[in-house]
């Protein structure tokens, strides 16, 4: 007989998390110990919760009646529309074949959840509670008996099993080598009631995260009547759980999602005031310049604008002067998205650091930043900017600790230990795009590292000319990369921008058909076994994350240092540590973020008067205001 303590505890993590969990991103959780917990003789004590903390207590109790974030009167109804670049040919976005389609993660839900208002764990959803021992050797989760898939069919620990097996089978390979090593086996122990059995060595704080932080749980007997692969493309999505269902789609054109109006999960407190609209509809276009013209006339009616360009030159137009849309800066207290250009490091002349470090002179953040994006933006200098988890300073005693193995045995410079970390290049020219002291600085380097200038200004090593292919897709990166790529050619780089459509686009990243190419670092609060993906030697052949092709011993022994750390007093210096040498290794030229929502939309849409921290939640807790609507489309606002 189990001896068990019920625990209120439970460490909500990011919905947005939870949605890139199988694509690629595993989530770190752990576990919460209360003091008064009992203790079966001769036993190990079991835990039963209802859901699951690393560091201690968070915000909802068991019997919370709603998020506190949300409106819980918000009304049900109406349609909002976004846009999506380029095009589609799959809904299947857990497959390398095809170009997956927008929201197509819509339809399906997985066994824990989150909120975003704090960034530490999860709550059982799928499941009333779970149970596992203080060891972490397994986990039983205790489904709910009211789940259904949106046809009707009940959901069951039978397809929690087959769902796992189905990644392990047939999902992608970097997804498989990482779960492969935490879950030995999942049981079907009741109709109800599934266990997932953890390797002996997986690092314990993110065994449950890996078990029930998947964003998708599906039928078995759907699978077995359609013989569906999950490595194909789908012109449909599978048969999910989740909120919404496809209602129509024209392939590489829109996608119409609906509120499925049995789903099962309506009426509980973590969804009250959420899931409003009745309709989720996407129009792609070309490019970002055409979807700004169709938003205009209102082809779409929201719009989350990431050009500063035409946040700040092209929003006035008849709607927005009339009052019909609006535009908002809205707050947005996560993470800084890192975005940069990062090196292919499988080719030989980008493996020299001092290379990388003149490519990266050259990019004139500052003036990119005055004369192209309208001061909108902040430099990235981390991979966990805008948060406590950023390496700041000189490194400190317990950092320091961590960082000296890995310097006595020759795998870190030495300066790691007492310099502050490396930031980005600064540039005193902001008025012209070409800043010649790092003009000066890049070429003392190349010249150190053998790049010879030639009669011609364009530098060789070897015979060999230093060639160099920006990778793009989108037409509004022209303006950023063009002045950059005459920047390296002043150097005597020969650098060319190619922009090719968005299929090519995926293809080549994923197979390394670039010397440079635009990445973004989504970093989490609570980084676990998932920094392998981004970081870790063993999926630089075959990552949707570690795009530079990263192989680091020091990078591997520090991502150890981190995913074993057990306490925020652990985790946060193993962190600094590992951002530091991470931004040392200079495989990036860092880009910009931003600490705020820049949205335009037609003024329809209410949200709550205070939004969460972590979320802007558009598509989540926002609604629909019908008297507004209507009034809108009687004075012809949109189509």
């Amino acid at each position: 007989m189990k001896n068990r303590h019920t625990s209120t505890a439970f460490a909500p993590y990011r919905n947005k998390q939870i949605r890139q969990f199988l694509q690629g991103s595993l989530l770190g959780l752990g576990a919460f110990f209360a003091a008064s917990a009992l203790f079966a003789e001769g036993h190990e004590t079991i835990i039963e919760t209802h859901a699951f903390s690393n560091f201690g207590e968070v915000k909802y109790p068991a019997d919370f009646p709603h998020l506190d974030y949300v409106n819980p009167d918000a009304p049900k109804g109406g349609e909002i529309a976004q846009w999506a670049q380029g095009t589609f040919d799959s809904f299947n976005n857990f497959s390398r074949k095809g170009v997956a389609a927008a929201l197509n993660s819509l339809p399906y839900e997985g066994i824990l959840t989150g909120t975003a208002d704090d960034p530490y764990g999860a709550y059982c959803y799928m499941c009333t509670t779970m149970e596992y021992p203080e060891s972490l050797d397994w986990v039983i989760f205790n489904l709910r008996d009211d789940i259904t898939f949106s046809d009707g069919r009940p959901l069951t620990a039978e397809d929690v099993k087959f769902t796992h097996e189905l990644f392990m089978e047939q999902g992608i390979t970097e997804y498989r080598n990482v779960v492969q090593t935490f879950v030995e086996s999942v049981e079907v122990l009741g109709p109800y009631e599934v266990k997932f059995n953890f390797a002996p060595d997986a690092p314990r704080r993110d065994v449950i995260g890996v078990a029930g932080g998947g964003s998708a749980l599906f039928s078995k007997s759907w699978f077995e009547e359609t013989g569906t692969r999950l490595d194909e493309p789908r012109t449909e999505p599978f048969l999910g759980t989740g909120p919404y269902v496809l209602q129509s789609v024209d392939i590489g054109r829109q996608i119409i999602y609906e509120r499925n109006p049995n789903w099962w999960a309506s009426d509980l407190p973590i969804n009250v005031g959420r899931n409003n609209f009745d309709t989720i509809r996407v129009e792609y276009f070309a490019d970002s310049a055409a979807a700004l013209e169709g938003f205009k006339s209102g082809a779409y009616t929201f719009r989350n604008e990431n050009s500063s360009k035409e946040w700040a030159t092209s929003y006035d137009f008849p709607a927005m002067q009339d009052g019909l849309a609006v535009k908002k800066e809205l707050p947005d207290g996560s993470i800084g998205y890192a975005q940069a250009f990062v090196f292919n490091l499988d080719s030989p002349k980008w493996q020299d650091r001092r290379v990388r470090q003149a490519i990266g002179l050259m990019f004139n953040f500052e003036w990119s930043n005055q004369t192209l994006f309208y001061g909108l933006y902040e430099r990235v200098n981390s991979f966990w900017e805008n948060s406590d988890l950023e390496a700041t300073g000189v490194p400190t005693p317990t950092e320091v600790a961590i960082l000296k193995p890995l310097v006595d045995e020759g795998l870190l410079d030495p300066s790691i230990l007492t310099d502050e970390p490396v930031m980005a290049p600064t540039s005193s020219s902001a008025d012209r795009p070409l800043d010649r002291r790092n003009l000066r600085a890049a070429s003392a380097l190349l010249d150190e590292a053998g790049w010879v200038a030639g009669d011609d200004g364009m530098r060789a090593k070897d015979g060999v000319p230093l060639d160099m292919v920006i990778l793009s897709t989108s037409p509004a990166f022209d303006r950023i990369i063009n002045p950059y790529v005459e920047n390296l050619k002043r150097l005597g780089v020969n650098a060319i921008l190619d922009r090719v459509d968005r299929s090519q686009y995926v293809d080549r990243r994923r197979s390394g058909d670039f010397d440079m190419v635009g990445h973004g670092f989504g970093m989490g609060f609570e980084p676990g076994t998932g920094l392998r993906q981004w970081y870790g030697s063993e999926t630089a052949d075959d990552s949707s994350r570690n795009l530079m092709r990263l192989r680091s011993e020091a990078i591997d022994r520090l991502l150890t240092v981190v995913i074993e750390a057990k306490t925020l007093a652990e985790l946060k210096p193993a962190v600094h540590a590992l951002d530091r040498a991470l931004r040392a290794e200079g495989f990036w030229v860092q880009q910009w973020f931003k600490n705020k929502h820049t949205v335009a939309y037609y003024d329809m849409f209410r949200h709550p008067e205070e939004l969460p921290p972590y979320a802007l939640g558009e598509l989540d807790f926002w609604w629909y205001d019908a008297e507004a609507g209507e009034a809108l489309k009687a004075a012809g606002a949109f189509q």
